[in-house]
């Protein structure tokens, strides 16, 4: 049975904890934006995990927008549902040209006080990568090859890149990963987990094999034992979706 907070697992549509991580780093963030009022023309870097898939920051900006509507202001304070939204969202599967988001997102600190980013911590490697080579400098690889996220840090880059477009006095880069992925399933992952494990039993009686999920490649995406020859990760985000286009038009994005 699957479990990433990255639900990047072909051809399963949900893996189990993805959904659980999207609502626990909008709580987290929720808490976090509030030190925007701490200082004026602040900038936020929120970072969500995820190497190659942007679906968790995505989706965990979707759920935070969600809970940001259902909430109450008074007009006299500068706290406002403008300055607590999300004002991009940037993720390994669309390409972030700095200099014109720079110019966007400094109009909005210029009216707001403050800038709010939701980064996926993919986001930008092979950019930061192609400058550390070009620079002539060693790009730090993990024991299977992978780029070192942490050591080449992308929230730092963009945070420092974007604090002096934007015209930041003050950058705050907060990193919501163990907090979502280390918390109890949710209500939608139970349910999920539950209707999986019942047929995981019903395949095993009948002595069919497989990983259990979603199938999304079958019509209606019923919940079988896959095949294992084809599950495998790397999938990709699907920036097409209605919801997430709905998204980046609502916050100026596209």
């Amino acid at each position: 049975m699957p479990k990433t907070i990255d639900n990047d697992v072909y051809p399963i549509k949900q893996t189990f904890g993805a959904n659980t991580a999207a609502v626990q780093g909008a709580i987290f963030f929720e808490n976090v934006v509030s030190e925007s009022t701490a200082n004026p023309r602040m900038l936020i870097l929120h970072e969500c995990m995820g190497r190659d898939s942007g679906y968790l920051t995505a989706a965990t900006a979707k759920a935070y927008r969600e809970r940001l509507a259902k909430t109450s202001f008074l007009t006299p304070f500068t706290d406002t549902a403008e300055s607590r939204d999300i004002h991009a969202v940037w993720i390994p599967e669309l390409p972030v040209d700095i200099e014109a988001e720079g110019a966007r997102l400094k109009a909005i600190m210029d009216a707001n006080g403050n800038v709010n980013v939701f980064l996926c911590e993919g986001s930008g490697v092979k950019e930061i990568v192609a400058e550390m080579e070009a620079n002539g400098e060693e790009v730090p690889r993990d024991a299977f090859g992978h780029v070192a996220l942490a050591k080449i840090n992308p929230g730092a880059y963009f945070s420092k890149r974007l604090a002096s477009l934007v015209g930041a006095e003050k950058t705050l880069v907060q990193k919501s990963g163990y907090f979502a992925r280390s918390a109890a399933s949710n209500e939608f992952d139970r349910d999920l987990i539950g209707r999986c494990a019942k047929a995981g039993v019903e395949s095993a009686i009948a002595g069919v094999a497989g990983c259990m999920g979603e199938d999304e490649d079958k019509e209606g995406t019923p919940i079988r034992a896959i095949e294992f020859e084809r599950v495998k990760g790397g999938k990709p985000f699907d920036i097409n979706q209605s919801w997430f286009q709905d998204l980046l038009k609502e916050i100026g994005q596209a």
